[in-house]
């Protein structure tokens, strides 16, 4: 198995600002600026936590995934996401056990990294995403 670490949990929102609020006041800062991820049309707000981040997930249009989680669910955890160190080789390891994934290839996510999801019915109902982070030693 290659999942290296839990590399973040998100949160669907409709504002960033009022979902900052309890992560404020719990002493954590937005770590650097929000980010726009155009490929799953939402802007994303990171906290750290340790080696972990909270992502707040704001819809930017109403056919996003997001704008979809929101109408039907409302605001609330959306996704737990878990870091790889080969995206591709793990997908294909998942496939032969029977996953299902959410689209064929990995897709753009945020700060550089490959994303791919897998489906929430082989999930038991839960929505996993896997991170490849850019493999630059220098990348932070």
């Amino acid at each position: 198995m290659s999942v290296t670490q839990l590399d973040h949990v998100a949160v669907a929102t409709p504002d960033l600002d009022t979902a900052s609020v309890p992560y404020l006041a719990l002493g954590l800062h937005p770590e650097g600026p929000d980010e726009e991820v155009e490929t799953q049309g939402v802007r994303v707000r990171a906290f750290q936590v340790g080696e972990t981040l909270i992502e707040l997930l704001m819809p930017t249009r109403p056919d996003s995934p997001i704008a979809a989680y929101l109408e039907k669910r409302g605001p609330g955890l959306h996704h737990t996401a878990y870091r790889v160190a080969d995206l591709d080789a793990e997908m294909a390891r998942l496939r032969g056990e029977g996953a299902r994934f959410l689209s064929d290839a990995p897709t753009p996510g945020r700060a550089g990294t490959r994303v791919a999801f897998l489906h929430p019915k082989w999930g038991a109902g839960t929505l996993i995403e896997l991170v490849e982070h850019p493999r630059d030693p220098d990348w932070a």
